[in-house]
This record gives structure tokens, sequence and C-alpha cells, in this order.
């Protein structure tokens, strides 16, 4: 029989099990009445027992496995001394009247009262059988005990095979196992019980005056008993609650938050669903799905009415429904026409704002409910679920504006660049991964004649124009500033180039703003995938080489040719220049102060690499680190920072100035494994500490997809070595991908700082890497600090330390000398305290 189909039978199947345990009853029963008669002068015991027995019912703990409740009551100990004192069938006759007495109190329905009757009396026939087959009681010594150990334990057996029997016969496989993982506590209460009923027997045996006592000991035990249940449950509850906590805050991190809290939910509610939902916000749209008992997934529908959590939404407040509960008449009238039995709903808070709700449906048992006592526990499980959904929502809320332009919404340059990487991956015959860069003329003249405010105007008709012209199979971006990029499979590269001309005539309509129509050109570079580069890096480089030849040439489109790179010969050329200088000591350090925002004291300076060529002037940085890079000179360059840096860090401690340096590293220096150990000699030869120095990395060097890089960074890191990375907001990455990397320090781009006092979105982002930099326990710096409004925007949200043109500008050794003795209170030094900046220029 398949799964499905036991899952989808009812207790009406119970019938089952409970007419074999019904016969098994009467054979029972006929085999004593035929064997050992009925002593009349044992009824007065037997009115005795049979009231005990029957309060002894009342049930104390109680196991829930799936639909079905589990339940261990004190019934054992009365059922020794039945066994002891009353012949067999008598005491089938009492025991079997007791449990019809506590079923009917109960109140469950036919099927399982009668599966529960027939069940105790099967047990009990067998336990009498038992008893029947052994000698005479002899007294109550111990082989007494073991005649009515094993007569009960019969009894226990059989109930268990029952429930076992009913529980795999109505929920399957899955239920036997829940089931069988509580027969321990089970069978080793009734062990107990047995015991204890041994103890009364041999008690009562030897003097009646004894049930004084033992009634006092029953109302102590009885107590006790319930304030060991509860505690069970408490322990219980809060195991489950850590393991639910632990678990959201893992899923948050794999993205499947929602499935591990449902799940856990249902489960430590003992309800049969759990639902969340979520209205629609934003780019957010609305989440309903709820978890139910017997599904592994998901499903997209509610058990509960619309109105009753939209009521829950708009009120803010719990709302329960059921027997424990009052309310609405109107919403119990609603439940009561979707057939539900109870339900709790909790409305979850971001700050003052309800942002959607959580709620539990029918108690698992047929006579099991919510009680008021569950909405505490619910609360907290709503407390902790509304922080992690609104945690995952951020980081997916980052995660989104660091791969796509805040302008016109399109995918960004690192979106492309990841698209086209992928892409690359699956080879198709007779196919090329085509890349197009728009380039839109004459915005620079609209910027300034007309302001920015139109120029973002015409970036977004032009992104509006070119995604609704591009083929469906073409990703569309915005690769920064004026250009815009397109890549999809084709045919061929001369496809590409026909693609090209299509699409720059269908966005050069003129555009009409107000009363202004501006008649707006794009010059069009192609270069295809595998003709024109076997990277994205490459690939890109060389679509912008063909872009800026096409706005020379007729028709603004042109497909790469190799012969457009001799524009990047002179940083070629550049490599022979650089060999040169390094080996003549003519690359200079410059040192830029970190201040602390709060205070304005002096915590470090970064080490920055400067070339002044006698021929070309002042070469940029990243053009002769590039050139270090395909040169193989790289760690030449490298190490002439880190001597200056560490020279300079060694002069200033013996003057009484101990000051951090941090140096820049590229991303190939990271697979170097020997650049590690070359620290190391370096910081022992000018006696440095390893905690003085900072090895700053960017932020595509650190996280490029890859595990290379951790290696290295542990050992610097085992070193002592602090660890940053530099231009964060600029790479792929998000700060979850962090964690997992022995990182000190983070460093936002100052393309966000700078951004902060115009920009929203710009201020958004740099508030929530501060934000959750600082849970993660890493520091952050901010880059390009050059108003006092932007430090003032830093220090309100929390972010301790800055660096830029507002404090310094990079200064070599001599000026940054004179920069200390003008800036600096000469007091903070001779007190060894952290240098204090008297004045900002």
């Amino acid at each position: 029989m398949s799964p499905k189909a036991v899952r989808r039978r009812t207790t009406e199947h119970a019938w089952l099990i409970t007419a074999p345990l019904a016969g098994i009853a009467l054979v029972g029963s006929l085999v004593l009445a035929l064997s050992v008669p009925i002593r009349l002068a044992d009824w007065p015991t037997a009115v005795v027992l049979l009231v005990v027995m029957s309060a002894a019912g009342i049930p104390t703990l109680s196991f829930v496995v799936r639909r079905q409740a589990v339940v261990v009551t004190l019934s054992e100990i009365p059922l020794v001394l039945a066994l002891f004192w009353l012949s067999p069938l008598l005491m089938v006759v009492v025991a079997t009247l007791a449990e019809l007495f506590t079923q009917m109190h109960r109140g469950y329905a036919p099927p399982k009262f009668w599966f529960n009757v027939a069940r105790a009396a099967a047990g009990f026939s067998v336990a009498g059988l038992v008893l029947a087959a052994r000698p005479p009681h002899d007294g109550v010594g111990p082989a007494t005990w073991g005649s009515l150990f094993g007569a009960v334990a019969a009894n226990s057996l059989i109930s268990l095979i029952a429930v076992v029997g009913v529980i795999t016969l109505l929920q399957g496989w899955q239920g036997t196992r829940e089931t069988t993982s509580t027969a321990i506590q089970v069978l080793l209460t009734t062990a107990l019980n047995v015991a204890v009923g041994m103890i009364i027997l041999i008690a009562l045996a030897t003097t009646l005056w004894s049930s004084l006592l033992l009634l006092a000991l029953a109302v102590a035990g009885v107590l006790l008993y319930r304030s060991y249940s509860q505690f069970i449950r408490q322990h219980r509850t809060l195991g489950d609650m850590y393991e639910l906590t632990r678990a959201m805050s893992e899923a948050g991190q794999e993205g499947n938050l929602t499935d591990a809290l449902l799940g856990r939910v249902r489960s430590l509610m003992q309800a049969e669903y759990a639902t969340l939902w979520l209205p629609a916000q934003g780019r957010h749209p609305e989440v309903l799905l709820t978890a139910r008992l017997d599904d592994r997934g998901l499903i997209d529908v509610a058990r509960t009415p619309s109105v009753f959590r939209e009521k829950t939404r708009e009120s803010g407040r719990t709302i329960a429904l059921g027997r424990a509960f009052g309310g609405d008449p109107a919403l119990r009238a609603a439940l009561a026409d979707s057939k539900i039995k109870d339900v709790i709903a909790v409305p979850l808070r971001s700050g003052q704002a309800v942002i959607g709700t959580l709620e539990v449906v029918n108690r698992l048992s047929d006579v099991g409910h919510f009680a008021p006592a569950d909405i505490p526990i619910f609360e907290t499980v709503a407390a902790h679920a509304a922080v992690a959904l609104e945690n995952s929502r951020l980081v997916d809320r980052l995660r989104h504006d660091a791969y796509h332009d805040a302008l016109t919404r399109l995918p960004n340059r690192r979106r492309i660049t990841g698209a086209l990487e992928e892409s690359f991956k699956i080879a198709a015959p007779g196919e090329v991964v085509a890349l197009l860069l728009f380039d839109v003329d004459g915005l620079r003249q609209v910027n300034e004649s007309l302001g920015h405010a139109a120029g973002d105007k015409v970036l977004a008709e032009v992104a509006t124009r070119l995604r609704a012209s591009a083929p469906s199979s073409a990703l569309v971006g915005r690769a920064g500033g004026d250009e815009f990029l397109v890549t999809l499979r084709l045919e061929s590269a001369e496809a590409a180039v026909e693609l090209a001309a299509q699409l720059r005539d269908q966005i050069r309509d003129e555009m009409v703003f107000d009363a202004l129509t501006l008649d707006v050109n794009t010059a069009v570079g192609v270069a295809v995938h595998p003709d024109h580069g076997s990277d994205a890096a490459t690939l890109l480089l060389r679509v912008d080489l063909a872009a800026t030849a096409a706005k020379s040439v007729p028709g603004s489109v042109q497909l790469f040719n190799p012969a457009l790179e001799s524009r990047s010969m002179r940083r070629l050329g550049l490599a022979g220049d650089l060999r040169q200088a390094l080996d003549h000591d003519e690359l200079e350090v410059y040192f830029q102060p970190k201040v602390t925002l709060g205070d304005r004291r002096l915590v470090g300076v970064e080490c920055l690499a400067r070339w002044e060529h006698p021929a070309h002037g002042t070469v940029a940085p990243e053009d002769f680190v590039a050139v270090a890079e395909h040169t193989g000179q790289l760690s030449r360059l490298t190490e002439v920072v880190l001597r200056e840096g560490l020279r300079r860090s060694r002069d200033w401690a013996e003057a009484n100035q101990p000051l951090p340096i941090a140096v820049n590293l590229a991303a190939r220096t990271l697979i170097d494994q020997h650049f590690p150990d070359r620290v190391q000699e370096l910081l022992t030869e000018y006696g440095v500490p390893a905690q003085r120095l900072t090895l700053e990395i960017t932020e595509s060097g650190v996280l490029d997809g890859t595990d290379r890089p951790i290696p290295t960074l542990r050992r610097l890191r085992d070193l002592g070595v602090r660890l940053s990375v530099d231009d964060f907001g600029t790479g792929d990455s998000s700060l979850a991908h962090l964690r997992r990397l022995p990182v000190h320090e983070v460093k936002v781009d100052r393309s966000f700082v700078q951004g902060m006092a115009t920009d929203p979105g710009d201020l958004a982002i740099v508030n929530a890497v501060v934000t959750l930099s600082q849970q993660f326990g890493l520091a952050v710096v901010a880059e390009g600090v050059e108003s006092e409004l932007t430090l003032e925007l830093l220090q309100d949200i929390g972010c301790e330390i800055g660096q830029g043109f507002l404090f310094s500008r990079p200064l070599p050794y001599e000026r940054l000398a004179a920069w200390f003795g003008a800036q600096v209170e000469p007091e903070t030094i001779a007190n060894g305290e952290l240098p204090r900046l008297r004045v900002v220029p």
C-alpha cells in the first residue's frame, strides 16, 4: 500500500485493530471464567478497587504522536492490588469497567473510545491469564512480586503493541518511529508504577492502618507527579525554542528561512497547521505559506479565512479562538464554517510596524486544545521570527542593491560580469556569447546645461527603451555612468553587430521632456566569447575599447579587433620603466591618517604608493599596480610599501608615537603561499608588533567566488596581523559572506560615503553595512570623508573610524611630520594616549 493511501486513512479504520483486541479480551475472559471461579468475598474489595482504578485513570502525562495522543496514567498501581486481591476474571471485569468510566470522562470520539476500551480489556485478560498460569500467592514475597510484575508487563506489552499498530495503520511508518521514541518513557513510568504498587501492597498486607499514610503519600505523589510533568513540558519547550532559534539563524544564511521556521513552529506548538503571511512590500511580493502535518513541503494556501489575519494585522494584537478562549463572535462563526477547532495568530513586528502574521491552527490530538499558557510561548517564537525575517529581507535588499543600478533598476556591471562567467561555462556549439556596450553621447552636455536631474531622465528613458527593444533572452544592465550592457547568445559575431545596429536605431528616437526635445545618440561596441576573450574581465575591457572606437566610425557600431588594443600600449610601455623605478627606489610612499570620528583621535595611517614618471608625469596607482601584476613585479612593489611603512612605524614607536599602519594588497598576492612568511620576516626585521600592521584586500580579491585566498588569510591572521576588506560595496558580495573569512575590518567604499549627504540610497547602504558589520564583530572604516555633514551622518549611524580629505590628503613622510606638529595635541602624546587632532583643516 502506498504512503499516500496510508496518510488518507481516518480514525474509522481503527476498527481493524479494535476488533482483534476485543476478540482477545473475550477469549481470555472465557478461559478465565472456565478455569478460575469468582470468589463472592472479593466483591466489596472489587467495588473499592473500581473507584480507585477509575480515579487513577486521570491522565498526568500525554505524548502527542502526529495527530494521536499517547496518555501515561497511574493505573498500574491499583492494577497490582487488583491482581493480588481479586480473582483473575473479577480483576478483568473491574479493570475494564474502570477503563470504560475513564474513557467516558475523557470524551473521546467513538473510534478511539472503543479502541481504548478494547485495548485495556485485552491487556487485562492477558494479564489475568499470566497470573492464572502461576502458582497461587503465598504472602507478598519475591515470588509474588515476580508473578505480579509479569502480569502487569504482559498488560503493558499488549497496550504498547496495540498503540503502535493503530498509529501505524492511521499515520504510516513515520508515526511508528515517533511512537517508538516515546515507548522507553512509557515503559519506565510503568515499571515505577509497579514498584510503587508493590510497596503499597506490602504496607496494606502488613496493616490496614497504613492506608492513612498511603493516602497522604498519594496526594503528595499526585502533586509531585503533576509538577514533574509540567517541568518536562517546560524543558521540552525550552529545548524546542533553542533548536528553532538556531535553525532560523542557519536557514537565514542559506536562504530557506521560511521552510525551517514553519516546520519547527508547527512541531513546537503541536499544531496541525502553521502559516506565515507577509503582505506585499516594495519589490517583495505577498507571502502566504503553510506547513501541514504529513506534508514535507510548504503549501501556498491557509486554513483560516483572510479576514482573520487582516484583523490581527490591523489590531496589532494576538488573537486566539477556541474552547479555552473567548473572542469576536463573527470570527468564531467564520472559523466554525471552516471546521477549525482552535487557532492562535500573532502579529510580526518590525519596530512599531506590523509586517505580517504567524498563526497555528488545530492543536494535535482529538481532545487537545490550545491553552492561554501557549500564547506567551508563541509570541516569543513570533518575536524571534520577525527579527530573522526582517534581517533576511535586509540582507536580500542589500544583495539586490549590490547587483542593481539605483537609477534604472537594471542589473549593474557586477551582475553582468557574473552572468557572463556563468554563460561561459556552458559551451553551445554554433553559438557565441555576445556583449554589447551602449555609450550614450552628449550626456555630459545635458548635465551641464539642464542639470543632473535631466541627465537622469535621459538615462532612465534609454534603459526603458533598451529593455523593451532587446530580445527576451537578453540580460540588459547599466555598466555605470552613461554606459549600458546587453549580453545574450547569438549565432555569430556578425549577428551580434546586426542586433547592435537594430537596437541603436530603436532607442535613438527623440526624447521629449516637458517643452524640451532631445536627440540622444549612442555608440555601440561589440565583443563576443570566445573570439575576443575567455573571461568576463577581458571581454568587458575589449568591448569598452570597441565602444570608444565606435564614436569615430560611421554607423557608431564597432566590433572589437586586436588593433584597438594599441591604445593600451602606454600601460604596457610602463613595464620596463616600473622595473627601473623599483631598482632605483623612485617610488614614494604616502601616508593618509585614519581618525576616530567621535573624538578625532589618530588611530593609524594608510600607506599608499606613488610614482612620478620622468616622461609621463604622475602615474595612477591602478595603472602601475596592473603593470606590476602582469609583469611579475607585484611582490617587489608590495615589499617596497611594506618596508617603508614598517620602518616609519618603528620610528614613530621610538618617538613615543606608536601608530598602526595599513598596506593595500592586490588579489594576486593572496594566492602566494610564501607571502605570510615574508610578512613575518619583515615584522621581525623592523621589530614591529604584528597587531600594528593591517593588510587591506579589495572586496573582489578576498571574495572571488573561490576558497583560494582563505589559507593565506588564515596564516596572516595567525601571525597576529589585522585584515581589512577594502572598497566594500563595489564587489559582488554581501556581509553574510564575510562571516566565513578571518577578517577584522570593513572599509566602506568612498563612492557610498561621498553620496550619503545627497543620496538616501547611499545613506541606507552605509547604515546597513555599519549595523551588520558591528553585529558580526567587525570594525568599520569610512573612506572619502570630505565634509563635516558626512562626518555627522557617519557619527549618527555609529561609524567609529574614517579617513578622507576632511582630515588630510595622502602626504609624504616629511609633510606628514609637519601635519602631526600642526594638528596633534602634544599633551595627548605626552600622556601616552592616542594622538588627538587639535583642529580639522
